[in-house]
């Protein structure tokens, strides 16, 4: 059943002046508008198409691919706000509408959100919300560690950066796993590093391996060795100056830190670790 939305495989049933009709199953017959039908299109000839309702509330077929479809969300900008909501940006010419009911806060013309696009049931609408927690889980089981997997950065909270994983659930990066400047709206790819009892997502941008914190000590013993036995770079340090220096997370640092302190190599004190003599 074709569904709207989505991108759909669908038949040709018709040629007439202004375009092709298209077999919609369920939702009858769809037109694709002249300005999107192929070259040399015949009918009996299957095509990928996206459906979605036109101004005049038609549904409508486009061979364009939008920036988001149903059940995704996406990083998109807002062209106008009226009485009914902000009307987004999404690549197709009539614009996505998030009401005002929809909005975590008020949209603001040529700024840009991360939305959830969804069917409204009443209406048939394609719509977006910025409530992300409204349509988006934060728990899922089916997520394992270190699977890689992509990020669209969603909130900035106390802790770190909260990220849409995979377009299916809601994670959290820690401060202490940021290893270069985040930004809202910013699509990474990253890593789950911990699914927790409650099957909620904790997330790295960076797998720290054996080899890799191997490799990490080294390069630390190396660095202080150049800085003349000690460094005031420790544990306790911001996050963005590990990054700096060493191109990894706060939490690979410690991690780090910490084998070469179990092998008695450094001493770690408040204010600066040194080489032990």
């Amino acid at each position: 059943m074709a569904e709207i939305g989505k991108i759909n495989h669908l038949s040709v049933v018709k040629k007439v002046d202004f375009g092709m009709y298209l077999d919609g199953d369920d939702l009858g017959e769809i037109l694709l508008p002249e300005r999107d039908v192929p070259p040399g299109c015949v009918v009996g000839e299957g095509l990928d198409v996206f459906i979605y309702l036109d101004s005049e509330d038609l549904l409508i077929a486009t061979t364009q691919t939008p920036k988001a479809m149903v059940g995704e969300c996406a990083f998109l900008k807002v062209i106008e706000v009226n009485a009914v909501g902000a009307f987004l940006d999404w690549g197709l010419p009539k614009d996505l509408l998030v009401p005002y009911g929809e909005q975590q806060k008020p949209m603001e013309v040529g700024q840009f959100y991360v939305v959830y696009l969804y069917v409204d049931d009443a209406s048939e609408r394609i719509a977006g919300s910025s409530r992300l927690n409204k349509f988006v889980v934060d728990t899922s089981p089916y997520f394992k560690v270190q699977q890689k997997v992509e990020l669209l950065i969603c909130e900035r909270t106390d802790l770190g950066y909260k990220a849409v994983v995979n377009q299916s659930v809601i994670g959290l990066l820690f401060d202490s796993d940021v290893i270069k400047p985040v930004r809202y709206g910013e699509t990474l790819q990253g890593y789950v590093k911990q699914v927790r009892a409650d099957n909620k997502l904790d997330l790295c941008l960076q797998l720290v391996t054996r080899e890799a914190l191997d490799d990490l000590s080294e390069r630390i013993l190396a660095f202080i060795q150049a800085e003349g036995g000690q460094t005031t770079l420790t544990d306790k340090s911001a996050p963005e100056l590990i990054a700096k220096q060493f191109g990894v997370s706060k939490s690979s640092y410690k991690k780090a830190l910490g084998k070469l302190y179990q092998k008695r190599l450094v001493l770690i004190e408040k204010h600066q670790v040194s080489l032990v003599k």
